[in-house]
């Protein structure tokens, strides 16, 4: 007996029901963001006989709690001695992948400008060393794009028989479309520098690359318990990051791999890196445990234990938004409602809510459309011109305001296109010219309309009645208010910002010109995208009262 069936994404997490053989039933589910286990609510985990978790090297907040409620692990792991301990000194098998030698080559001096060390490292490998592609490891899109133009400013001072380079950039918020060149062949007689974030590292095997270059540096996620605030910062990489990005160059035969660190600076690296659970905030996690009836989240077996203060703290953010009781249990039926969603609590709360305020349609399209990367699609070359095509949806109530105007927008031309045809390529290519004229990322926006339409399903099913405010957007800013409370921000009279919450000083996001914050993310100095709140005092109002009386007397 043989039968197939997929269900369609929810937010960015799979499952699909492959196939049925001999009374077997085998699922597959692939884990990204939201979190994942809440897929089992309701489903327990007992009616599987054998779990396997794929790539749980990777050690992602979702992978570490899954583990706590799992016994069986497939993936490459570089310390598989910290899983075998785990789970009670079970055996590790290896299998070894194809390599070829790479050779590793130091700086003898540590260089104190990495963007500038890989530029002069990039032309000495394409007029030294022979053919073969060059990998780059860069910290972000500003980085890759600014080492981009500077590698077409210096290609002019080469002479003409030199010149034969072809760069692409590779992160993950780039369009799809864009990402796919990395796998095309250069053309004939030129070599290609392929500019990648750690993307590259485990994600994707890059075909003809020969010569990889590593600063040893990574953009990663942290968190701070006490001020609430996750920052995207530069740290070194781990070893086995390190011994990740060298084997991308023995992909397809011998390679060498330029460390742009002394080799003393490499013996002090970590051996792996920090668990994301480490890192980041707690809040979805524990209200996930909670739903799956664990309520002990600090005695929680979890392969390596959080902060107490970074646990501490999600209970109370989760109390405050109403979804624990005063003995912090999942709260009946606030808590139990927003456990339903593979969401931030924040915006989980901010959907149930949006039914009191009559909002619930554009509270769910601003839902859909921060559960995804970044929408907007901002090319340094054309950075103008794309803010000047933003306008057209920007509007004065705010930054969700217009994510609203956008994806209406989407959501009317694919109506139109798919009135004009029925065939899905030609939908597709229409609506990825729309995004390229617009400066939207196309494949965030695909991602966000699945959102959406999946988590509609989810409110239908839960009974909720969908309202629009139509152009009411006072209701619309009280719902974020009352959703986003903790994130809010209020003007000083020197023109920053201070959070509500922590009391930390922040500054408006470069793209935005408003100011309740929906995404506390701090890159260098603090910086935070936000929304514009129509009276600060009904901030303070529609807070808890246990939050108004601690911070604001």
């Amino acid at each position: 007996m043989r039968r197939c069936f997929v269900k369609e994404p929810y937010g960015s997490s799979y499952i699909i029901v492959q196939r049925s053989i001999a009374n077997a039933l085998f699922e597959f589910m692939e884990e990204q963001e939201p979190l994942f286990p809440g897929s089992f609510i309701g489903s327990p985990l007992s009616r599987y006989r054998v779990v396997i978790v794929d790539e749980a090297h990777e050690r992602t907040v979702h992978t570490d709690v899954l583990l706590g409620l799992l016994k069986k692990v497939q993936g490459l792991s570089l310390d598989a001695k910290v899983f075998s301990e785990f789970f009670g000194g079970a055996k590790a098998v290896h299998v070894q992948g194809r390599q070829h030698p790479v050779d590793i080559l130091y700086t003898y001096n540590p260089e104190p400008d990495y963007i500038d060390a890989t530029l002069i490292t990039i032309f000495q490998i394409h007029l030294d060393e022979g053919p073969g592609d060059i990998l780059a490891f860069l910290t972000g899109q500003e980085e890759i794009e600014s080492v981009d133009r500077l590698v077409h400013e210096r290609l002019k001072q080469l002479p003409e028989d030199n010149r034969n380079i072809l760069t692409i950039p590779m992160y993950s918020s780039l369009p799809s479309e864009q990402q796919l060149n990395v796998f095309r062949p250069a053309p004939s007689g030129f070599r290609k520098i392929i500019l990648s974030t750690n993307i590259a590292e485990t994600s994707v095997t890059i075909p003809g690359v020969k010569y990889v270059v590593d600063p040893g540096l990574v953009k990663a996620r942290s968190y701070n318990p006490t001020t609430g605030l996750e920052a995207l910062i530069i740290i070194p990489i781990s070893k086995a990051q390190a011994l990740q990005r060298s084997g991308r160059a023995g992909r397809e035969g011998p390679g060498k791999c330029f460390r742009l660190y002394p080799e003393s600076e490499f013996g002090k690296l970590v051996n792996s890196t920090v668990p994301e659970i480490k890192r980041c905030s707690l809040s979805s996690v524990v209200l996930q445990l909670k739903a799956l009836g664990i309520d002990d989240i600090i005695g929680f077996d979890f392969m390596e234990k959080p902060s107490r203060m970074a646990i501490v703290k999600s209970i109370e953010q989760l109390y405050l938004l109403g979804a624990l009781t005063d003995d912090y249990k999942l709260s009946d039926p606030i808590g139990f409602q927003m456990a339903r969603f593979p969401l931030d609590p924040i915006y989980s709360k901010a959907l149930i809510l949006s039914g009191e305020f009559r909002c619930l349609e554009e509270m769910l399209i601003v839902v859909a459309m921060l559960s995804v990367e970044t929408i907007f699609y901002s090319p340094r070359e054309k950075l103008e011109e794309a803010r000047t095509v933003w306008k057209r949806f920007s509007s004065p109530d705010g930054d969700h305001v217009m994510l609203v105007r956008i994806f209406r927008a989407a959501a009317e031309f694919m109506e139109k296109i798919r009135a004009e045809s029925s065939k899905a390529k030609k939908i597709d290519k229409s609506l990825h010219k729309w995004c390229r004229e617009n400066f939207i990322n196309c494949r965030s926006l695909k991602h966000s309309l699945d959102v959406h339409s999946q988590i509609r399903k989810q409110l239908l099913q839960m009974g909720l009645s969908f309202s629009s405010c139509e152009e009411d957007m006072l209701q619309f800013r009280r719902c974020l208010t009352a959703s986003f409370f903790l994130n809010a921000a209020v003007k000083q009279a020197d023109g920053s910002y201070r959070a509500m919450a922590s009391g930390q000083i922040v500054q408006i996001h470069h793209r935005s010109s408003s100011c309740i914050n929906y995404e506390r993310l701090s890159l260098k100095a603090h910086s935070c995208r936000v929304q514009r709140i129509h009276n600060v005092e009904y901030s303070v109002r529609a807070a808890p009262f246990e939050h108004r009386l601690k911070k604001f007397g």
